[in-house]
Formats: structure tokens, sequence, C-alpha cells
């Protein structure tokens, strides 16, 4: 039984890692591509990295919320208020990225400088972060992809999809960046290029799906059930923004305690976002799987696989994070060659590196709450975290504990995610 439950979750998994890549990866593309162009690129890049993350982070409750329930009704044999709910998401993420186009835009510079970008580093993240934001709508159509695809118990059409975006972006960023000399503008003009073209496929493959399911006759929104799943996804949204928030500020405060720190801290950020697409993994499959079996009834079965489903995380978070360590000293210089900002990302890698156990431990109990819609608990246990984490990074600062201070906020975020998720996956309420 222990077999067949493995491979269904790495079935799941493995291909999963690469759907979950979508915007994160071309961040992190950027980063490597940019961050040979000297300090204050790589500077400017990593306030807008943290822009356009909070925007993947904050609007991931529409994959979220897409799959839990495309996964129930078609356990249930309900195809149509499945077909309905992923229609009405696509409205949603429409109207949400052209509405928040506009006002990022709007508000580019009043960020940049809230974030603590100044001189040099702002004009270079006004120049990325404005070209850039055009891709938000194709990202949150894509995110809703990601979720209809994941519901389906379909992991592999998100991979391909993305393996071809990030082939894109580091190919024409490359090209634009240094050949044709645009500098970190390129890099920007490629990210929106490989982000339009994932959300056309999306929308293409997914069309094709929801036909075999049994696509109405009329794809126009209901607007009464847009605004029941914008109700329904405010846990997983307010669940999100404390995460991110506490990311936001963590980076505020490097950016504060210098380029090179700010610089140093991205790339072990990015470093650690990396290892959280692999292990979030994990939680897809955990979402798709678990929704399955409620959606049918199958309690003890739900339990069994939440169960090894965390047994996996913790030995990933393991494997990754010895993984790590064994490379501390060429992974940094995929990103920089710049002597002071290594340093910097040599003396908070420990922190990168022993987080991941505990990460993967987290990142699945999230996934299986989830699954469950147990979300209303997820956004409070969230903000439980973010409460404990943000004042340690903010007296960083104050203190002088530098960027290991940042880092030690960081941990008890994780800390305290772990000690409030595992206590409601031991209770075992999220099955009710």
């Amino acid at each position: 039984m222990q077999t067949s439950l493995d491979r269904r979750i790495l079935g799941l998994a493995i291909p999963a890692l690469g759907a979950l890549a979508a915007d994160p990866l071309l961040s992190m593309v950027d980063t490597a591509l940019v961050g040979h162009l000297g300090a204050a690129p790589l500077a400017a890049l990593g306030v807008a990295v943290v822009a356009f993350n909070l925007a993947f982070v904050v609007f991931n409750f529409l994959a979220y919320g897409t799959t839990g329930p495309v996964a129930r009704y078609l356990a249930a044999d309900q195809p149509e208020p499945a077909v309905r709910h992923t229609l009405n998401a696509v409205w949603l993420a429409l109207l949400l990225g052209a509405a928040f186009t506009g006002l990022g835009l709007l508000a580019s510079r009043p960020l940049g400088r809230a974030l603590g970008a100044e001189g040099e580093v702002l004009r270079l993240f006004l120049v990325y972060y404005r070209i850039r934001i055009l891709a938000l709508t194709p990202l949150l159509v894509t995110l809703v992809g990601h979720g209809l695809f994941r519901g389906l118990q379909d992991t592999r059409t998100p991979l391909y999809i993305t393996v071809f975006a990030n082939l894109l972006n580091a190919g024409l960023g490359y090209l634009l960046i240094y050949p044709l000399g645009q500098g970190i503008r390129g890099a920007a003009i490629a990210t929106v290029a490989a982000q339009g073209l994932a959300g056309l496929f999306f929308v293409h493959y997914g069309l094709r799906r929801l036909h075999r399911i049994g696509l109405p006759t009329s794809i126009r929104p209901r607007w009464a059930e847009v605004r029941g799943l914008l109700r329904l996804s405010r846990d997983l949204l307010v669940r999100t923004a404390s995460l991110h928030g506490t990311f936001v500020a963590s980076t505020a405060v490097a950016t504060r305690m210098g380029t090179n720190v700010i610089a140093g801290h991205q790339v072990a950020v990015e470093l650690w976002m990396f290892l959280a697409m692999v292990m979030d993994s994990l939680a897809i499959a955990g979402q798709a799987l678990i929704g399955r079996s409620l959606g049918m009834g199958r309690t003890t079965e739900a339990r069994q696989i939440a169960r090894r489903l965390a047994w996996w995380g913790v030995l990933f978070g393991i494997l990754l994070g010895g993984a790590y360590w064994l490379g501390r000293d060429a992974l940094p210089r995929i990103f920089t060659s710049d002597a002071e900002v290594l340093a910097t990302v040599g003396s908070v890698f420990p922190f990168v590196v022993l987080f991941q156990p505990l990460n993967g431990y987290v990142f699945v109990l999230d996934g299986v709450l989830i699954g469950a819609s147990d979300t209303r608990f997820l956004a409070r246990g969230m903000i439980l975290s973010a409460a404990a984490a943000v004042p340690v990074v903010l007296v960083a600062l104050p203190l002088d504990w530098g960027v290991r201070g940042i880092w030690l906020g960081l941990g008890v975020l994780m800390l305290v995610r772990a000690i409030t998720n595992g206590v409601r996956f031991t209770r075992g309420a999220w099955t009710g």
C-alpha cells in the first residue's frame, strides 16, 4: 500500500515541480543573468522581484482556490460546477490583472521608495518594474491554469508549458541583456514575452480539457459566483499576504543596510525560494490527493496520505539541505561574482540549509490543509506566524544584528508555522 501511495504522490509531485516554477523561476533566471552586470542592477532586481513575488504569492489563491474544488467536484461526479468554477476563476484573473496592472504602474515610484530603493537602484528598479508588470494578467491566468490541471490530477501539462516559458526567458533574456546591450530592460522584456506565451498556452490547453468535461454554451461570467469565489479566496489571500509581508519587511530592512547587503540577501532568498518550489511540489500533490479523497468521503485514506506526505516533506528537506551545503561555494557564484555580495550570502547560507527539513514539513501540511479547504485556520495561523517574525526582522537594523538578524526572523516565521500546522494536523479537525 505504501509503495502504491508513494507512486501516486511522486507521480503528481515530480511534474508539479516544473509547474510551480512559473514566475519564481523566471525571477531566478533574471537574477542569474542580471547579477553579473554589477551590484546596483542586482539590488534593483532584488527590490523588483519582491514586488512581483508579492503578486505571485498573494494571487496564488487563484490556483489554490481552483485545485481543491475541481478535484472534489469531479470526484463527486459533478463536472458542471467544476467547469463553471474554473471559468469564473479565469474571469476573476482577467479583472484583477487589469486593475492591479494599472494601480501598479501608478504606484511604481512610491513602491520602490517604500522598499528602500534610492538613486541608481531606484532608477533601475523603475526600468525593470514598469515593463515586467505588463505580465501580471498573463500570470494570473496561468495560476488558474495550474489550479485546473492540478484538480484534474494532471501536473505534466503545466510542466511542459513552464519548461518552454523558462527556456524562452533564458535564451531571449541573454540575447537582449548582453549581445543587444539592453541590460536590465532586456531581462524585463524577455520575462513578459515568456509569461505572455505561457498564459496563451494555458488558455488553449485548458479549454480543450474543459470541452472534454462539458464546456457550457456560454462562457460569460456569472458575477454572483465570481463574488462567491472571491469571498472563498479571502482566507487564502490573508494567508499569502501575511507570508509575503514578512519577506517584504526583510527586503526593506536589508535594503537599508546597504547595496551589497540587499544584493546578497536577494541571492540567498532566491536559493531559498528554489528549494521552497521543490518541496511545494509535494504540497501540490497533497492538495490534489486530499481534495479527491475527501470529495469521495474517504477520510481515513486522506489521513494516511497526509501522514505519508509529511514524511516525504521532511526527507526532501534533509536531502536538499545536504545538497545545498555541499554546493555552498559554487551556488552563490551562479548569481554574482562580487566578493562583498558573496560574503553576505555566505554569512546566511547556514540558515538557508538548516531551514529545509522544517520547510518541507510546513509546506506539505499547508498543501494538506488547502486540499481540505481548511483555509480559515491557515489564515489565522499565518497571521500569528508573521506577528512573531516581523518584529525580529525589524529590530535587526537598530540593534545592529546585520543580515543574520533578518534571517533569524525568517526562522521564527517557519518555526511558528510548523507548530500551528502540526497541532492542527495532529488533532484531525481538517477532515471534518
